[in-house]
């Protein structure tokens, strides 16, 4: 296949009136000068997909079921007693339902990669079902048979708290045992096996759910089945979790996973929003990459990540929808940015010296780390890499005669979704004028299963 682009962002920089010639296994080979009239399709421009760092994938069935106050301490906690609740209902089947709905929403926002942060193991009570691997298999099934790629991390959660806290029942469709969780590892890693567009990691869920112990058991595990695999953790999302991480460990949570794992670039701290300035600037210098999920964050009142200082430092973030309150990569960049504006009183915070233009540098940085993040051969347009990109629609009012300079500033910050045209993943056309093939069966499937679930 042979793309032709008026104008397409290679790097950071943006270049007009190229073809992108893409091979059978979705590989860009090469990218050349050109004309319209040598490519075999044709396209205005074209940047490349976004990763998106976390989602948990059966949220997305909830989300506006908790905006009111139940309450006078309203928060986190109370959040996550809805969740429970909710789904405590769901069927392997709803599980992959939803998946698909959410990775259509994806693909339409311009996601092309999912690290899928997965939990909900059993059946309600515990028990396993005859495949333990029963609900990783319909969120993997359900990634590829929409089209996008999915990196799947399996979550070890073993305890309700620091200290060994017993789970308590809303929690047990969640639970593994070490050696059971290495179980399913090796199963999936067989089950996933030359998959293309999969890869397989690990996901401790946070330290006051795994011990050091455990820690110490499935990272040397993970990496002997692959020397790269991701390495995902919710951390010091809340203050709450910061006390008790000092309280039990003397150390604040980053602090301690600093002193006690060797990080790299496929390691992703998840949230991170509360950091010491030494926190900061050892986690920036250690290359793992800090997930941010800005727009969950918001909704939940966590706090906001020091992004700004951490970014100078050389530190590294990708961007996640999380609870997926929304879908939409324009979202979770505009509220990452303004939040720095908010507390730093400033504007266009989120911008560099190589790249003044704030929605194209946050997008490019966020693309690339959020690559390594998930081991997936993605992140930029260049030979070599796979064909994860995506076709803006130049004709939207706010983007139409814009200077490429200001092309994602108009799609980020002047629209209310980024305008898209079209989307390929690994060299196949997912969305194509603005569409996915199966969408309208997809969404029916999925108000049958909310209907049934809300009542």
């Amino acid at each position: 296949m042979k793309l032709y682009a008026e104008s397409v962002l290679l790097g950071n920089h943006w270049n007009s009136n190229k073809l992108i010639l893409i091979n059978d296994k979705g590989i860009i080979e090469s990218i050349q000068d050109g004309t319209k009239s040598e490519a075999d399709e044709v396209a205005g421009t074209v940047i490349p997909g976004m990763v998106n760092c976390h989602s948990h994938a059966f949220q997305r069935a909830f989300a506006g079921f908790s905006e009111y106050r139940g309450n006078q301490a309203d928060s986190f906690w109370s959040w996550r007693d809805i969740m429970y609740r909710f789904v405590a209902q769901m069927t392997p089947e709803d599980a992959h339902v939803v998946a698909k709905f959410l990775y259509l929403e994806m693909l339409k926002a311009g996601y092309t990669c999912v690290a899928e942060f997965h939990y909900l193991h059993h059946q309600v009570g515990g028990r396993l079902y005859d495949d333990p691997a029963e609900m990783s298999l319909q969120i993997v099934n359900a990634a590829e048979s929409i089209g996008i790629s999915i990196t799947h991390l399996p979550v070890l959660y073993t305890y309700a708290g620091f200290g060994y806290q017993a789970p308590s029942q809303a929690q047990k469709r969640f639970i593994h045992q070490i050696d059971e969780y290495c179980q399913l590892l090796e199963s999936l890693s067989v089950s996933l096996k030359n998959k293309p567009t999969v890869n397989l990691g690990i996901a401790p869920h946070s330290l006051r759910a795994v011990s050091q112990e455990q820690l110490t058991q499935i990272v040397p595990f993970i990496r002997k089945l692959n020397p790269k695999a991701p390495i995902h953790i919710h951390i010091a999302e809340q203050l709450q979790e910061v006390e008790d991480c000092v309280a039990y460990y003397q150390k604040r949570p980053v602090e301690w996973l600093l002193d006690h794992c060797e990080l790299d670039a496929n390691w992703c701290l998840i949230h991170a929003t509360h950091l010491s300035n030494q926190e900061t600037k050892r986690l920036a210098q250690s290359e793992a990459v800090a997930g941010i999920c800005p727009t969950t964050e918001a909704n939940l009142g966590d706090g906001v990540f020091p992004t700004q200082s951490f970014m100078e430092q050389g530190g590294r973030i990708a961007l996640g929808s999380d609870s997926h309150i929304a879908v939409n990569v324009a979202d979770e960049i505009r509220t990452l940015e303004y939040g720095q504006r908010l507390t730093t009183h400033q504007r266009a915070v989120l911008s560099s010296a190589e790249c003044p233009s704030v929605g194209q540098n946050i997008f490019v940085h966020s693309a690339q780390s959020g690559a390594d993040s998930v081991a997936q051969n993605v992140g930029a347009l260049a030979v070599g890499k796979r064909a994860d990109l995506i076709i803006l629609d130049d004709k939207h009012p706010s983007l139409f005669a814009k200077h490429p300079r200001f092309m994602l500033d108009a799609a980020i910050f002047a629209c209310h979704s980024m305008p898209i045209e079209g989307v390929m993943v690994a060299g196949k056309w997912v969305i194509q004028d603005g569409v996915h093939p199966e969408e309208n069966q997809i969404t029916n499937d999925y108000l049958q299963v909310i209907k049934r679930l809300s009542q």
